[in-house]
């Protein structure tokens, strides 16, 4: 069930009363009258399922929760701002006022805006939103006037997001993923901990690293969800950087594929080649050339990939012309089923076949290939604030392949 993201003016007022520690002192900075404040507290504390306040006769002090709250707020804030003064410098808007627009946006407005980004179509919007068209529409063009820019244009195909609808949407992406981390972390104070930890997963972890760990994490954290996302390496870093997932576990990529992520090595396992266990290559006295790897069939992974680079500089190393006959497929099963009813080949990391190896089904041909060790590891947002019990699943993602290394 999608978490209800909280009214961004609440979230105003919250601040406002954190930090004057006073509804009083927060009226005359925010301008709402002392009943507005009063009330838009007790809708948040009602909607977290928490105090954020105590009441002392020398002011109000934010709880434990009220702290870790403010923590994620701030942050969810700065996203946005930061993106209304980007949005006023690109667009030479001299005489806006970020922080004024910013007390003048509603959540609604942010989340028609993500929709219509995502959907690039009012229509389709309006139904994932569960609301009506003419409500997207409203939200979306009243945010328009409030910015005085332009966030949709009409094209041959449709709707199309101007580059500051793209950053507005991004930023409100990674506030609201702030947001859900702060109701985490209340809940765990509260010792409730439901949290849902999104990993997008290369395929090397998927047979690894990753059932291990969350194997051994939910021993611990039996009611935490683990959400695995598969793809495209690039598909999985732009769900990363919007804050759709938390994080990238898989083959790293150098150089750096782009400035705001931030990699760590966990381990580096060497490339293989992998093929039927009665494959004609094996019990040969010689060792295999590149040559004879040359006049075989092979499944290979998709063009730009760490493995396809691999796979041809094998050839290209010993001055060999490429194979010509190929599949080309990064799904792991149908690799497997291909070499147990044929004499192809593949590059792969054993530990991705290790069942089918330690079963007998498959074995690695005997070739050297110490030089494709390739680094495995996190991709992670630069500025990620990991919650506690993300912090534990990192620890053991960790662990896991200090085993391995």
């Amino acid at each position: 069930m999608e978490m209800p993201i909280p009214n961004l003016r609440h979230l105003r007022v919250f601040l406002a009363v954190t930090e004057y520690k006073s509804i009083t002192r927060a009226s005359d900075y925010i301008f709402l009258s002392q009943p507005a404040i009063t009330q838009a507290i007790a809708k948040l504390e009602s909607q977290l399922g928490a105090a954020l306040f105590e009441r002392h006769s020398d002011g109000m002090y934010p709880t434990d929760c009220g702290k870790v709250w403010n923590d994620r707020v701030s942050r969810a804030v700065d996203h946005i701002l930061i993106a209304l003064i980007d949005i006023a410098k690109e667009n030479n808007i001299k005489e806006a006022d970020p922080k004024h627009m910013l007390a003048l946006i509603s959540t609604t407005q942010l989340k028609a805006l993500v929709a219509v980004c995502e959907a690039q179509n009012f229509s389709i919007a309006s139904r994932n939103l569960g609301v009506s068209q003419s409500s997207v529409h409203r939200a979306a063009r009243d945010l328009e006037r409030l910015l005085t820019v332009i966030l949709f244009e009409r094209n041959s195909l449709g709707i199309h997001a101007t580059r500051a609808a793209r950053h507005l949407s991004k930023a409100s992406k990674l506030a609201f993923s702030e947001l859900r981390q702060g109701i985490y972390e209340i809940n765990t104070i509260q010792c409730r901990d439901v949290s849902t930890i999104a990993v997008g997963s290369m395929p090397l972890a998927r047979t690894t690293i990753l059932p291990k760990s969350i194997l051994r994490f939910n021993e611990r954290h039996p009611d935490v969800n683990v959400n695995i996302t598969e793809g495209p390496y690039y598909d999985l870093l732009h769900h990363l950087r919007q804050g759709d997932i938390d994080m990238i576990l898989g083959a790293l990529r150098y150089p750096l594929p782009a400035d705001d992520v931030v990699q760590e090595e966990l381990w580096s396992p060497p490339l293989s080649i992998i093929a039927k266990h009665d494959h004609p290559l094996f019990g040969r006295d010689n060792q295999v050339t590149a040559e004879e790897l040359a006049q075989y069939a092979w499944v290979v992974p998709a063009q730009g990939t760490p493995t396809r680079q691999a796979f041809e500089h094998i050839f290209q190393d010993a001055n060999v012309a490429l194979p010509t006959r190929f599949v080309e497929s990064s799904s792991q099963i149908l690799t497997r089923e291909v070499l147990l009813e044929s004499d192809r080949l593949t590059l792969i990391s054993a530990h991705q076949m290790e069942r089918e190896i330690n079963i007998g089904l498959l074995k690695i041909l005997p070739y050297p290939l110490e030089h494709t060790r390739r680094p495995i590891g996190l991709c992670l947002r630069k500025n990620w604030l990991p919650t506690t019990t993300q912090s534990h699943f990192l620890s053991m993602l960790r662990d896991v392949c200090e085993t391995f290394r």
